[in-house]
């Protein structure tokens, strides 16, 4: 993990590779850049001149916009590295402050750019703005993301393996492993200018931007492993692994104990692969919570659609369809990480759906954990089964609220594009803070309608429902199928995470190409207000 310090060091005098700057557009329409807060230094150094030396180089300051010149003379840094903001608020010149998401995509768009890089200082606008240290740390720290395990001669080795491998190349990242020598490998150190290292809250707001990042790494991870080494098992074996390491309980049902319990989603969706489903119950319990979270994540390991084959140019990037038993094994080690006074269970429903002699068809009948039946349409709609089974057992522990996190259906990315999420609930306050809730922690998401019209599309003739209804608004009637397997009176929460899962355009802000992450921050956000009683 990139190593993050604070510093009040002036910029000239700070030992780094480069000095990351802010610039902004001038909120008048003026040609010339407008500096940020934090950059009075360097601007010194030039003569007063350094607005205009970035227009000349091309710099407009428009979001995410990266432009790199000679550090002045004097300076121990070679580089400066000045990234666009965006307009500038009203009010800058009297030391207004930029929103902090904003903040949080600039530093990641510079440690980005940075790749390959030792050490930077940034000398973001953070002022004495504990929120505005937070965001700065937690977006270089998100940027400064590599996966890495299977380039070099170490990843040639884990080519074609067991998963020995797997979820070990963003994180593993400066803690001393072996990464590639060929300038990819991420920022190493990142120092934040004008934050103070003795002051409490400065120094509680980068741990926990720490914590957020690795965890989000740990997620990303997780996401770009090729699905050969992450099969249900292997990702099992990482959760256990990982509650050992941080003090939490974890219970792993295999085939046949989930045949045992008359699991008949998660055994139907995964009785086509020689890879055999699991179901994780990963949990931590602090001894004073008053309250408790469950978070149930869609893990299908790799997705073909089963004998409901995807059609060409729709398989290769079904490793990703596991993201949201990533972000909520992910939320959960947060949660212990950062010591909160919430328990918090993760349910990981693991499966690879594959197309075999043994795969389910469509026409075939499952019976679920639940007691209820469900006939089979579709056996590329099998996020929502293996969630079913897994949201009635979370159910049994009476948690105060259940959250379900997949990458669910195709039909949401049309809906909301690829960066933002749905969000579905059986109560509109939940789902209100759930949007709340996302839009603090920096994630995009919107609120849908579980319509009750559309639930007469599932009816079924020979079962209690079908895993298919109306094609038009596919993504609500997935929630209204989930909305069937939870407890009367039991506060439910569903994010589609389909769009913003995986990022197969180019990086953008502090996202990288491939695994995100998406929904780890939004999860960790909701267990802080849940400890805190914000969500009675």
């Amino acid at each position: 993990m990139t190593a993050l310090t604070l510093s009040t060091s002036s910029a000239a005098t700070t030992r780094v590779d480069a000095i990351v700057i802010g610039i902004a557009k001038s909120a008048d329409g003026a040609d010339t850049p407008v500096l940020a807060p934090g950059a009075e230094t360097v601007d010194q150094a030039f003569g007063g001149r350094l607005a205009t030396v970035l227009e000349t180089l091309g710099a407009s300051g428009g979001e995410g916009e990266v432009t790199k010149l000679p550090a002045p003379e004097g300076f121990k840094a070679p580089v400066v590295l000045a990234v666009g903001l965006g307009t500038a608020p009203e009010g800058l010149a009297d030391g207004a402050g930029f929103a902090p998401e904003t903040l949080r995509r600039a530093a990641g768009a510079a440690a980005r750019a940075l790749t390959g890089t030792g050490k930077a200082a940034f000398a973001l606008p953070v002022a004495d703005s504990t929120e505005s240290v937070a965001a700065v740390g937690e977006g270089a720290l998100l940027g400064a993301y590599a996966f890495t395990a299977y380039q070099g001669k170490e990843g040639a080795r884990a080519k074609g393996g067991k998963g020995s491998k797997g979820g070990k190349g963003g994180r593993a990242a400066g803690k001393g492993a072996k990464t590639p020598d060929d300038g990819s490998a991420p920022l190493a150190e990142i120092t934040l200018l004008g934050a103070k290292p003795r002051d409490k809250a400065h120094k509680a707001a980068v741990a926990r931007a720490a914590v957020l990042a690795d965890e989000v790494a740990r997620a990303r991870d997780l996401i770009n492993t090729p699905p050969n080494d992450l099969t249900p098992a292997v990702f099992a074996a990482q959760a256990l692994a990982a509650a050992k390491e941080h003090g939490l309980t974890a219970e792993v049902w295999d085939e046949k104990a989930l045949a045992k319990g008359g699991f008949g989603g998660i055994l139907g969706v995964g009785q086509g692969s020689q890879n055999p489903p699991r179901l994780v119950r990963i949990a931590y319990t602090p001894s004073k919570a008053k309250r408790t979270l469950a978070l149930v994540g869609k893990g299908i390991t790799y997705d073909s659609g089963g004998i409901s084959l995807k059609p060409a140019g729709h398989n290769e990037t079904m490793k990703c369809d596991m993201s949201g038993a990533a972000a909520v094994f992910a939320a959960v080690v947060a949660a212990a990480r950062l010591g909160l006074s919430v328990g918090v269970t993760g349910w990981l429903a693991l499966a690879e759906n594959m197309p075999s002699g043994s795969a389910i068809r469509p026409g075939d009948v499952l019976s679920m954990y639940s007691g209820k039946t469900v006939e089979v349409l579709n056996t590329d709609a099998e996020g929502r089964l293996v969630l079913a089974d897994a949201l009635t057992r979370a159910c049994e522990e009476s948690p105060d609220a259940v959250v379900d996190v997949a990458t669910l259906t195709g039909a949401m990315v049309l809906a909301l594009g690829n960066r933002t999420f749905g969000i579905m609930s059986n109560d509109d306050a939940f789902r209100a803070e759930l949007h709340g809730t996302a839009e603090e922690a920096g994630e995009q998401s919107w609120p849908m309608p579980l319509p009750a019209e559309l639930r007469k599309g599932m009816d079924s003739p020979v079962a209690d429902l079908a895993n298919m209804g109306e094609r038009m608004g596919g993504g609500l009637v997935a929630g209204l199928f989930l909305k069937e397997f939870v407890a009367e009176g039991t506060r439910w929460g569903h994010l589609d995470i389909a769009g913003p899962a995986f990022n197969e355009s180019g990086p953008f802000g502090y996202t990288p190409k491939g695994g995100t992450g998406s929904a780890v921050r939004t999860l960790v956000r909701l267990a802080e207000r849940t400890a805190d009683g914000e969500l009675d």
